[in-house]
């Protein structure tokens, strides 16, 4: 079990640690939104911590923009990376975000629909690319445009949430208030995640690919 353990690790490649750091960041995000609601509002040193895992999304981005670099500068695609590039990017562009708009107040029944489907729309976007990768690519092999925005774009809604947070303006305070149709509570900031996951998985959005 050992030996078969260190076979893997030998079998990723340089690009592959800046997934698994992309991974990371993410990870650390969805902890931070935990920790603040477990300890309260109300401190200002719990405050900072949000921020702080807000600020991991945008390490993320940069970390995930790295990974591919390294992969073309190095000549070196595998199957391996590709797919582990996606699971990094549902936790850090998907799941993450999510939490973090949760933890702002983001927690009426409409809400957990909306941002459910936001993290759905991220995940079938991936699988998409992943599939149509090859028929998406010309002559030199590489993928020339995305099918709808990137999941990494999903950073803008954490970077209006940082500001809501330094400002104050989460929880009962946050941007635009909550209104209640019929069983269940909606905030009309939710509907920046149902704008992000619908362009996520539009087909007739083509976005170049740099």
């Amino acid at each position: 079990m050992k030996q078969r353990h260190f076979s893997m690790l030998r079998d990723f490649h340089l690009a592959d640690w800046f997934t698994l750091a992309n991974a990371f960041c993410g990870t650390g995000a969805i902890f931070a939104a935990m920790r603040f609601l477990q300890e309260g509002a109300a401190p200002a040193q719990n405050v900072r911590d949000l921020l702080i895992g807000m600020a991991l999304i945008p390490l993320a981005f940069v970390f995930d923009a790295l990974d591919g670099r390294i992969a073309r500068w190095r000549k070196v695609a595998s199957t391996l990376g590709r797919e582990l590039d996606s699971l990094a990017d549902v936790i850090s562009f998907g799941v993450a975000p999510a939490a973090l708009g949760y933890a702002c107040g983001l927690q009426g029944g409409w809400d957990w629909i909306v941002l459910s489907y936001f993290v759905g729309c991220g995940v079938s976007r991936l699988a998409r690319y992943n599939v149509t990768a090859e028929m998406l690519s010309g002559d030199e092999g590489k993928v020339r445009y995305f099918e709808g925005t990137p999941i990494p774009t999903s950073v803008a809604i954490v970077g209006l949430l940082a500001v809501a947070a330094w400002m104050g303006r989460i929880g009962p305070e946050l941007w635009f208030g909550m209104v209640q149709l019929g069983p269940w509570q909606l905030h009309p900031l939710v509907l920046l995640y149902a704008l992000s996951g619908s362009l996520m998985i539009s087909k007739t959005l083509h976005i170049p690919k740099p």
